[in-house]
């Protein structure tokens, strides 16, 4: 696929002579919320790998990475910046609002994109270089671009972008991937259907606004409250395997065990929740605990791995 062959979006902007950008909204186009769950997962994996690495270049990887990911997201605001005025929860954004340019956020996003691949590849290694440069086009061309606005499954496919980060970072210390690796990319992967489900569940209208296929708007509410329950199941399990794999303690097996059971169920209250809820409860309770179990598993991995095994062992 090429630049070329993808229909961008025709929006009418208004320019005005003076920018009315302050800094912060440079910094709103990187998603900074998605940034720190990205910070944590790669940090994540960057103790988690075997093997040892400077404090200094772990720190620049670290912020390598993020900054990467703060690139996907400025390209993201970039290409959807016709959709993110219609929805509620995206019309104050930087591009809709009118504080920044387009071709500025396209500008910054392709910039910060070369410059965290180059850094990350001078400081770490050039596979983990070429792994970020993968994550960043995918997200930006593949899902953005184009599984966002063709497919009811764009979330499925489209989560491994934001699933790749403690790979990337596990690379960054090794120079490869591995199946421990490989777990902590299951996770995420797997929890990001149940939890933009649940987000998708009620607020069908903005998107069915908008024209995105999302999986509620197009297989209806009860299929997706299927989905739901079925991704959390699989989630469920997936999530306790660091423990039985040897690189997560006991008690890190107990805390997955217990927020995965939870997970369950307050997706089976999804799953009994009526066509035609008006209040979403059961859905806001689901995307609101998501949120909870994913920061919770990887901050107990962080620890352990700052604490029990000690930051020097790994990045000393």
């Amino acid at each position: 696929m090429t630049l070329s062959a993808i229909d961008f979006p025709a929006v009418s902007e208004a320019r005005p002579g003076i920018s009315l950008a302050e800094p912060g909204d440079y910094f709103a186009l990187l998603k900074p919320r998605v940034m720190s769950l990205v910070v944590l997962t790669a940090a994540t994996g960057l103790l988690a790998a075997p093997g040892s690495m400077n404090p200094v270049l772990a720190f620049v990887s670290l912020l390598a990475i993020a900054l990467g990911a703060g690139a996907s997201g400025a390209l993201n605001m970039w290409y959807d910046r016709d959709i993110d005025r219609i929805m509620t929860r995206t019309a104050k954004r930087p591009i809709p609002s009118g504080r920044v340019a387009p071709e500025n956020a396209l500008s910054f996003g392709l910039a910060l994109s070369v410059f965290s691949v180059l850094l990350l590849g001078l400081v770490a290694n050039w596979f983990a270089a070429g792994f970020l440069a993968f994550t960043i086009a995918f997200y930006a061309v593949f899902y953005t671009m184009w599984l966002k606005r063709s497919t009811a499954q764009n979330i499925v496919i489209g989560g491994a972008a934001g699933s790749f980060p403690p790979m990337v970072a596990w690379a960054a210390v090794t120079g490869g991937v591995s199946w421990e690796g490989f777990v902590l990319f299951l996770i995420i992967f797997l929890w990001t259907p149940p939890h933009f489900w649940a987000l998708a569940l009620f607020k069908m209208k903005d998107y069915g606004a908008a024209g995105i296929p999302m999986l509620p708007n197009v297989a209806g509410e009860r299929s997706t409250r299927r989905h739901v329950f079925a991704y959390s199941l699989i989630l469920a399990p997936i999530g306790v395997l660091p423990a039985l794999m040897g690189f997560a303690s006991p008690a890190y097996g107990v805390l997955a065990a217990a927020l995965g059971l939870n997970f369950l169920r307050l997706a089976y209250g999804v799953l009994r929740m009526p066509d035609g809820d008006a209040t979403m409860a059961p859905a806001k309770k689901l995307f609101a605990f998501s949120i909870v179990y994913l920061f919770a598993l990887f901050a107990w991995l962080l620890v352990e791995g700052l604490l029990v095994h000690g930051w020097a062992a790994h990045v000393a």
